[in-house]
């Protein structure tokens, strides 16, 4: 049977924070072996001094941006970067967020969110004598589809796919590329506990221990897909120009 729990009384982490601590301190529940920790972004980034200014906000996606997806400026002014960040995930505003944070503070992602979720594994399994996963999550939108869903970008002892490629389905026929996020869909389900306003941003994932393994297994960095396989590399009406422009070097090179 598949649990999910968030835990209470957690507060404001500061910078410094040892949050293998902090967890332990809210348990509800002793954790068993094959629990999966689900700790929302923030929180790290907060642990960790990840805290900028309010006005260093467009600076500091620029900084983190290492390319520029997609672009659009609404009716009203303001726009929207959608950008591959540093960690290779492209989200608006490469991850710099101003929501629950101190106000005229804005917070970065952790600096590297696979690290940030060994050393919380290393430190619980040390403490408290449990065989457990960590996942970071942070939230983002999705292409061809309205609203955000929380997803994974950090991972450690947790098994971030479920490969089901070649075994058969219920009807026998075989799996080909059947490959499930489940790192992504565990953090997507623990959101619904934790929620964007309850201050609950540490959950507890029971029942999925076949997903539990080795603290050396690929972390969420595995689950961006290479460039090369990026069917979707650039917004539609950047690569309608840059097809544009392309075109109109070629006439222009004919002529």
């Amino acid at each position: 049977m598949l649990q999910i729990w968030a835990l209470d009384n957690i507060g404001e982490i500061t910078q410094g924070a040892d949050l293998a601590d902090v967890v332990i301190a809210a348990l509800d529940t002793p954790l068993l072996d094959g629990d999966i920790v689900v700790v929302t972004s923030k929180i790290v980034s907060k642990a960790e001094g990840r805290s900028l200014l309010a006005d260093d906000r467009e600076d500091a996606i620029t900084r983190e941006t290492v390319r520029v997806v997609a672009s659009r400026t609404s009716e009203s002014g303001h726009t929207t970067r959608i950008v591959q960040s540093r960690l290779g995930i492209i989200a608006a505003a490469a991850g710099v967020d101003a929501s629950n944070t101190p106000h005229g503070t804005i917070l970065l992602l952790p600096e590297d969110p696979d690290a940030s979720a060994r050393q919380l594994a290393a430190a619980l399994r040390a403490r408290l004598g449990v065989r457990v996963g960590v996942l970071i999550t942070d939230t983002m939108g999705r292409a061809w589809r309205e609203g955000q869903t929380d997803q994974a970008i950090g991972a450690a002892g947790v098994h971030v796919f479920e490969d089901l490629r070649g075994s058969v389905d219920a009807e026998g026929r075989p799996l080909v590329v059947t490959q499930p996020c489940v790192a992504d869909e565990l953090a997507s389900a623990t959101d619904l506990v934790k929620g964007k306003t309850s201050r609950r941003p540490v959950a507890i994932v029971r029942g999925r221990g076949d997903l539990v393994g080795s603290l050396d297994l690929p972390g969420a960095r595995s689950i961006v897909r290479p460039p090369e396989r990026d069917m979707f590399h650039t917004g539609s009406a950047e690569a309608y120009a840059e097809g544009f422009d392309a075109g109109l070097r070629a006439t222009q090179s004919d002529v």
